[in-house]
């Protein structure tokens, strides 16, 4: 298609170059940090001015680059014999975790105050993280970025067709036969930017082969050290396997043939990586969601089936609702920010509703997953009790095609579209 991907974490990231704090850039590999790095290059350049002399680009993947990073002093000479009077000096430091101790490394040449604004990307494993971020406490702000959201897809993919699913109205038969098919395409193939600008089915699915043995090989048996990478295999197909559904740690012990502390490891792996995500129960009483049972989502669904070699169309397949249900889940949790939290609810006596989004003032929003599309607005029973009983402030009905707002038995409840998830919810 050749056109850039617009992403909505851009603006936020250009509005803080004005900054003298350290932007940092995280997210899983692949998911466009590169690319970010050239589109602010480009704002600097032609948009505010910026003498492309002030501006120093370095990938530490690369040798020559990462030679450099090797001491401190080279550094700070490397600023101050490039530093032209009253210009800032650009640094854009991609894959950051190259250097060692890097967040210590990086402090100490911020600490000296030389008119020097650091961006800088690192892949998200879990070391990588608490190396940079807890070093640079109160001297950095970080951004992360996330395979793409359905609206980043439907932006890229149809551009008109956005425009008029951002009007919020009624959306007519014409347009829904295509916003299904963007639709099916989103949730079967995920989010990963080289997969979304790649036409053939073959070439999708040859890129999500080529993330997910990168993954394997340079994050979980390089960098992080797993040493038994086949039970770590076994475990991602596994959970492929159950999405939306609870995890039973010991099961998935015994099936995979390690001690339970080792899937505890490995979970935390796939947590800390942006894999998987896990959702804990409700509860009003907070400890009791510490210790029950969560329920286990990707965060990129092209990723989930590659892991079970399964990519027909959405609506021939058995899985179909738990395959939309997790969409549903990767956009809120790639969308939810700290204080807020996602739960699902479900009671002793089997009611259950897919997901539960609590705000850190307490405020609720209850939304139930229907992958298919609908006639009219109607609720089950199960919806209707947590209604009745907790009177969140906002509910919701994600599916395929209906947009509605409807007072059911004293409640006021709206039918959306994945589409819709960020504006209903007031995330952009």
């Amino acid at each position: 298609m050749g056109l850039m991907i617009e992403r909505d974490i851009l603006q936020p990231i250009i509005e803080h170059l004005e900054e003298k704090e350290i932007s940092v850039i995280l997210g899983p590999r692949q998911v466009g940090k590169t690319t970010i790095l050239d589109q602010l290059e480009r704002y600097l350049i032609e948009d505010k001015g910026v003498n492309p002399a002030s501006i120093f680009r370095f990938n530490l993947d690369l040798i020559r680059d990462l030679s450099l990073f090797r001491k401190q002093d080279e550094v700070i000479a490397f600023i101050k014999s490039r530093r032209r009077e009253g210009e800032v000096v650009y640094f854009f430091i991609d894959e950051v975790q190259r250097i060692e101790n890097a967040g210590v490394f990086i402090k100490g040449i911020y600490d000296l105050n030389l008119d020097v604004k650091f961006v800088l990307t690192g892949s998200s494993s879990l070391e990588i993280r608490s190396k940079i971020q807890e070093a640079l406490t109160g001297r950095k702000k970080v951004f992360w970025i996330m395979p793409l959201s359905a609206n980043e897809y439907l932006r890229y993919i149809d551009r008109q067709l956005f425009d008029v699913v951002s009007k919020r109205e009624e959306i007519i038969d014409y347009d829904a036969v295509r916003l299904i098919k963007i639709l099916n395409d989103f949730v079967v193939f995920g989010g990963y930017p080289r997969v979304v600008v790649e036409e053939s089915i073959d070439k999708k699915i040859s890129i999500l082969e080529e993330l997910y043995t990168s993954y394997l090989e340079k994050d979980i048996a390089g960098f992080l050290g797993v040493r038994n990478k086949l039970a770590f295999d076994k475990l991602i197909s596994l959970l492929s396997t159950q999405v939306g559904s609870l995890l039973n740690m010991s099961r998935l012990a015994s099936e995979v043939g390690v001690q339970l502390k080792t899937v505890e490891e490995y979970l935390n792996i796939l947590i800390g990586t942006f894999v998987i995500s896990l959702v804990p129960p409700f509860f009003t009483n907070r400890r009791k969601e510490l210790v029950k049972t969560p329920k286990v989502y990707f965060v990129d669904t092209g990723l989930r089936n590659f892991a079970i070699s399964r990519f027909e169309n959405l609506d021939r397949r058995e899985d179909k609702g738990a395959l939309f249900e997790n969409a549903v889940a990767s956009e809120l949790l790639k969308n939810i920010k700290v204080p807020s939290t996602l739960h699902y609810w479900r009671t002793l006596q089997k009611a259950e509703l897919d997901f539960v989004l609590r705000k850190g003032s307490g405020e609720l929003t209850a939304i139930e997953v229907k992958a298919r599309r609908l006639g009219k607005l109607s609720i089950s029973r199960s919806y209707y009790s947590f209604l009745h009983k907790y009177s969140p402030q906002k509910a919701l009905l994600v599916n395929y095609n209906l947009r509605k707002s409807e007072e059911i038995k004293g409640h006021s409840v709206t039918a959306c579209l994945l589409f819709d998830i960020h504006s209903e919810l007031g995330l952009r």
